[in-house]
């Protein structure tokens, strides 16, 4: 989309009569009234229950393993380790819906012989109670040969570093190059280089992971399981030994994902158990379980130098960053390409050099999180931009402001995103909206800061994506609307019967969504990457334009009218220049019915289909199209104990089309508060491998109490690729979130801390180091 195509946001709006709207999610009413069912209600006669035996050691050799005492325990129907089936792995990344080849990251479903992180499953007990089932567990006997393990990402990297994956530890690399570094570098008044941290996060959904099993009278492995993807149903069968239409998923809505059940959870040790036992099992993990049985978010440390001019342009870019991947790949060159991509973030960079590296090591595997990449690159551009503001004495938004990408300007990788780029109406408004300073006062100081974001919506072009949907009509005029996408919380499904409803003319109330079962619904691919809306709306628009333009054709030979002169609005057909003459909806589609006029359409969308970067220069086409916004915060931090507080919290994002206006302003409220325990208290500890901080005692969410009011702010440029110009906001509204609260921390007590979380302990040493 060229900037002359581009809407005019001055000009009228767009009348929608269901877009937009805050209206009643599908969903909401069961979650009020506590009706819904979620993956861990589900309950079978005569079900077994699952435990899972960990390995206590993050680098050893599996010496002897003995599961005779915990097979004879009475109760006990069945006990499974590595050596009871066939020598195979779990696949630990997403095929594309249309079969693109995986990356090789396949994982071992239980230790053979090498433990490489704390928690690796050693063995499966199916018990008759959860009681039996944990005293099984504690009956099983193995002994572990410690071996040399590697906990630091740059240690793994040096010669002789233990091997904990291939043949060097680096499990994924990524360059970009544009324009030429060192003349840049000679171009600059000043050059600032600072390297900042990033942690490991946990991903605390109020819902552990867990599913219910069971195979049926057609030798089908069924499971009901929480999870973001149930396109698994082909990486458990091929885990199991079985053909993908013996496997079928039923997922369930999700209490909480944020990227934590985009992979393999528990839904193959269920399939095995189930398969052996004959029985429906059920596993669920408790807290300490979930800890340590799902990837985290990567740690990362990135080393940003950057060459600026006095009157505040950026001439050169070098970034330098190394991940921590964990025990196994899983999505690490993903993420780490989301890094990339993102390092020089909403900035106009002529000259840029960008050099990543995710290594392997024995802490726990990090794979998917909310924003993954893009939020960790954030935490740093942005951060960099303040100390550059303070180095060469410029106010920090005056930098940005001469520094920001506009619509039609190419990214770091050389492509032009077609949607606009508002990042600099974000910004002011975010700012603005902070209104008067809350004033400091006795060991009080009152700081603020902002940060400013480009983040992707869609998942890699290059795995050429696409999303299947259903829209039908029923006699009785109700809409029916069939998916495979799976709703975690943020009304995905919702969303797709407000854009069939707003197509069709009809009430949300007259529209019901039947989703997330891979053998009845049509595939929408995974919940992940903000493409839901993005996909799976457009998907469903197609369908719903498609039934549509039939009924409408009917419609027009009923009034004697031209197609483009019917409408479909308010339960009814009539004529746009006649209003009088008019049809009820039902009666329209009784109507379709009697002639035999086809009232349903299968509809696939696809998204952009490239090829790879370029693996030198890392140019070309990486997404489909990106989100740009802002968060302003001010807080309040005590410099005698180190304790901040959050006191305002803004966000400004340009999400091109709301669809739900209440959904939309509770992905911002729920990515403030999971950016601020990212920025300020959620840390998670390891002691060479062992996670030391395994619950939510000692791993500090934020709380209600906690959290200021978060204000939000929609611009709408309906410039979006998704439907009616939407643009993603699950991912984005996070983003941006922690840089501006660790600017604002920097801003209260003239220091910056350049590690996060920024806890009490390291405002303190910051300010003795002052």
């Amino acid at each position: 989309m060229t900037r002359a195509q581009m809407p005019d946001p001055s000009g009228p709006n767009v009348r929608f009569k269901q877009l937009g709207q805050p209206l009643r999610r599908t969903d909401a009413p069961g979650k009020v009234s506590g009706k819904t069912m979620y993956a861990g209600d589900f309950a079978m006669p005569g079900m077994l229950h699952a435990k899972v035996v960990r390995a206590n050691l993050a680098s050893a050799r599996l010496r002897r393993l003995d599961v005779s005492k915990a097979r004879a325990l009475e109760g006990v129907a069945c006990v499974l380790t590595a050596a009871d089936m066939p020598d195979r792995l779990a696949a630990t990344d997403i095929p594309g819906q249309t079969g693109q080849k995986r990356l090789k990251t396949d994982s071992q479903i239980l230790v053979r012989e090498r433990v490489r992180y704390f928690g690796e499953p050693i063995a499966l007990i199916a018990a008759i109670s959860r009681d039996i089932a944990e005293r099984a567990a504690a009956l099983v006997e193995f002994d572990l040969e410690p071996l040399p393990g590697v906990y630091d990402p740059e240690e793994a990297l040096k010669p002789g570093a233990p091997l904990v994956q291939g043949t060097d530890n680096c499990v994924a690399e990524h360059k970009i190059r544009k324009g030429n570094v060192e003349e840049g570098f000679a171009r600059a008044d000043f050059i600032v280089e600072n390297t900042f941290r990033t942690p490991f996060q946990e991903h605390a959904f109020l819902e552990p992971e867990v599913g219910l099993a069971w195979v049926d009278e057609n030798e089908v492995v069924n499971i009901r399981v929480s999870t973001q993807v149930i396109e698994h149903f082909r990486s458990i069968a091929e885990a199991i030994g079985v053909p993908h239409n013996k496997v079928r998923i039923l997922g369930a809505l999700v209490g909480g994902g944020f990227g934590g059940k985009e992979d393999l959870t528990v839904e193959v040790y269920l399939a095995l158990l189930a398969r052996h036992t004959g029985r429906p099992v059920r596993l669920e993990y408790s807290r300490e379980d979930s800890f340590v049985g799902h990837g985290k978010r990567h740690p990362f440390k990135l080393t940003y130098r950057t060459g600026v001019t006095k009157d505040g342009k950026i001439t050169a870019l070098d970034v330098r960053a190394i991940a921590d991947a964990g025990a196994y790949v899983y999505l690490s060159p993903y993420v780490l390409l989301y890094c990339a991509v993102a390092a020089p973030g909403p900035y106009r960079v002529d000259n840029l050099n960008v050099h990543m590296r995710a290594a392997a090591t024995n802490n726990m595997f990090t794979s998917a999180f909310r924003g993954f990449g893009g939020m960790q690159a954030c935490a740093a551009y942005e951060q960099q931009m303040d100390e550059i503001a303070k180095r060469i004495g410029m106010d920090r938004l005056e930098l940005r402001r001469r520094n920001l990408l506009e619509t039609g300007e190419p990214i770091s990788t050389g492509f032009v995103p077609p949607s606009a780029i508002w990042t600099d109406r974000c910004l002011e408004q975010a700012w603005a909206a902070l209104g008067e300073p809350t004033p400091s006062h006795g060991s009080l100081r009152t700081g603020r800061g902002v940060a400013v974001y480009q983040q992707s919506y869609g998942r890699l072009t290059f795995l050429h994506d696409s999303s299947e949907a259903w829209v039908g009509v029923e006699v009785d005029g109700t809409v029916v609307v069939r998916s495979g996408v799976t709703d975690i919380g943020a009304g995905q499904a919702s969303a797709l019967g407000q854009i069939v409803a707003e197509v069709l003319g009809v009430s949300l109330d007259n529209v019901v969504i039947y989703n997330s079962d891979s053998a009845v619904t049509p595939l929408a691919g995974t919940t992940t990457a903000t493409r839901g809306l993005y996909m799976t709306g457009n998907a469903a628009k197609r369908a719903a334009e498609a039934v549509r333009a039939r009924l409408v054709a009917r419609a027009a030979q009923a009034f004697g009218a031209g197609v483009a002169e019917v409408e479909l609005a308010f339960d009814k057909a009539f004529r746009v220049d006649a209003p009088e003459r008019s049809m009820s909806f039902v009666d329209l589609v009784k109507l379709c019915a009697s002639e035999g006029i086809h009232r349903s359409e299968l509809a696939m969308f696809r998204a952009p289909f490239t090829d790879f970067l370029d693996p030198e220069t890392g140019q070309g086409q990486a997404h489909p199209d990106y989100t740009f916004g802002a968060h302003a915060v001010e807080v309040s931090v005590d410099i005698e104990t180190g304790e901040v507080r959050v006191l305002k919290s803004v966000g400004a994002h340009d999400v091109g089309q709301c669809v739900n206006r209440a959904a939309v302003e509770g992905q911002i409220e729920g990515g403030a508060q999971n950016g601020q325990g990212y920025a300020l208290s959620e840390e998670m500890l390891y002691r060479e491998g062992r996670l030391v901080t395994p619950s939510f005692s000692e791993y500090l969410t934020p709380t209600s109490m906690d959290m200021p009011k978060v204000q939000c702010i929609l611009l709408e440029s309906r410039s979006g690729i998704g439907p009616f110009g939407a643009k993603g906001i699950g991912e984005p509204a996070l983003t941006a979130v922690a840089p501006a609260i660790a600017n604002a921390v920097a801003d209260a007590i003239g220091v910056r801390v350049f590690e996060m979380p920024i806890t009490p302990e390291r405002v303190v040493r910051a300010l003795q180091g002052r």
